[in-house]
C-alpha cells in the first residue's frame, strides 16, 4: 500500500473521533495532496478539483453508472494535471525573463472590453458575478493572459517570418477562396473529446453544449460566451473563426452552415474532433479578389498557423528541458 494511501485510511479513522470543525480541517489536510512537481513549483489535488468541479457536476447530472463516471473523471483529471503542468511552466518563464504588466495595461484591456460589449461598470460587475468572480480576480486572469501573450511574442512571434513566395503560393492553392461566392462569418462553441471516446464522454460533452444553447436561448449573446469560454478551462471552449465559403467546411458543417441566415445558431453537430455549436454571425457575397488586395489577410493566416506550431515545438522542448515528477495518479 502507498504511503499516502495509508495516511488516508488513518486519517479518515482519526476524523471520526474528532469534533466536527476538526475533522473537516483534517480531511482537508489529507484530500489536498501534491500530485506533481514542475521544477521548484507544485501542483495539488486541490487545483486539479478547481478546475474540474464544473465538468464533474455536469456528469451528476447526466446521471452514470459508478464506473463509467470514474473511468472520465479519471480521463479529465490526467487532461488537466497536463494542462496545469503546461501552465506552470510558461508561469516560470514569465518569472524568469522578469514579463511584467502594469496596472494602466491591465486597465485599458478592461476599458477596451467593456468598450467592445457596451458595458457600463455596474453591467460589467454583474456579468463578473454571474461567472462567480470578483473584479480583482477578473484582473488577476488579465494579467497573467498579458503576460503568456507577452512570453509568445518573445519566444514564438518575433521568430517567425513569413515570405512573399509563400504568401503567393497560398493564394494560388486557395483560388476559390479568393473568387468570390458566397461567405459565412462564423463563431463557435466546441467540446474536444479524446480518441475513441466512450459514450459517457460523448453524453457529457452534448450535456455541456446544450447548456450552452439555454444561456443563448436566456438571452446571452453568442460572442459573449464564445468570448467567456475561450480558454476552455470549464470544458467548452468558443472561438471566432471568421469567414468561409461552405466548401471550406467540413462536411458535416457545411450542410448545417447553407441553410442557415444570419443571427441563427445551429444544433450540436458531431465533428472530428468532437462536438461543437456554430453561430453566423453574418453572410456576404464576394467579388473574386486579386492577390493584393489579400496579401495582408494571408499573411496573418499564415503567421497565425506557424505561430501555432511553432508554440507547441517551444512548449515540448520546454517539457524536456524541465524536471517534471508525476507524484500519483490526480
Amino acid at each position: 500500500m502507498k504511503f499516502w494511501s495509508l495516511f488516508f485510511l488513518v486519517g479518515v479513522a482519526a476524523a471520526g473521533c474528532l469534533a466536527p470543525a476538526q475533522a473537516i480541517a483534517a480531511e482537508a489536510a489529507v484530500v489536498d495532496r501534491i500530485v506533481a512537481v514542475v521544477n521548484e513549483d507544485i501542483i495539488t489535488l486541490y487545483d486539479i478539483e478547481t478546475v474540474l468541479r464544473p465538468m464533474v457536476n455536469n456528469l451528476k447530472a447526466q446521471g452514470l453508472s459508478p464506473e463509467r463516471d470514474r473511468q472520465v473523471v479519471a480521463n479529465l483529471r490526467s487532461e488537466m494535471l497536463d494542462n496545469l503542468i503546461n501552465t506552470k511552466l510558461t508561469e516560470q518563464e514569465v518569472k524568469r525573463y522578469k514579463i511584467t504588466v502594469t496596472e494602466e495595461e491591465i486597465d485599458n484591456h478592461l476599458r477596451q472590453f467593456k468598450q467592445r460589449k457596451s458595458l457600463t461598470d455596474d453591467n460589467f460587475r454583474a456579468l463578473l458575478a454571474q461567472e462567480g468572480m470578483t473584479i480583482e480576480e477578473y484582473r488577476k486572469e488579465v494579467r497573467l493572459q498579458i503576460q503568456r501573450t507577452k512570453l509568445v511574442n518573445r519566444e514564438v512571434r518575433s521568430k517567425v517570418v513569413i515570405t512573399q513566395a509563400e504568401i503567393k503560393d497560398y493564394y494560388e492553392k486557395n483560388r476559390s477562396k479568393y473568387g468570390g461566392g458566397t461567405q459565412y462569418y462564423l463563431w463557435n462553441l466546441f467540446v474536444k473529446l479524446p480518441p475513441n471516446p466512450i459514450p459517457a464522454e460523448r453524453q457529457t460533452a452534448q450535456a455541456l453544449l446544450g447548456e450552452a444553447l439555454q444561456e443563448l436561448k436566456r438571452g446571452r449573446s453568442f460572442e459573449e460566451l464564445a468570448r467567456l469560454t475561450a480558454e476552455g478551462t470549464k470544458g467548452i471552449q468558443g472561438s471566432e473563426l471568421g469567414l468561409f465559403r461552405a466548401d471550406e467546411l467540413t462536411p458535416q458543417l457545411r450542410e448545417v452552415v447553407r441553410g442557415m441566415k444570419p443571427g441563427q445558431v445551429s444544433p450540436v453537430v458531431e465533428s472530428d474532433f468532437g462536438y461543437q455549436v456554430v453561430y453566423v454571425q453574418r453572410v456576404q457575397d464576394t467579388a473574386a479578389k486579386p492577390l493584393d488586395q489579400v496579401e495582408s489577410e494571408i499573411q496573418d493566416i499564415l503567421f497565425r498557423e506557424r505561430v501555432d506550431s511553432r508554440f507547441t515545438s517551444w512548449l515540448a522542448d520546454l517539457r524536456k528541458r524541465s524536471v517534471i515528477k508525476i507524484m500519483d495518479t490526480p
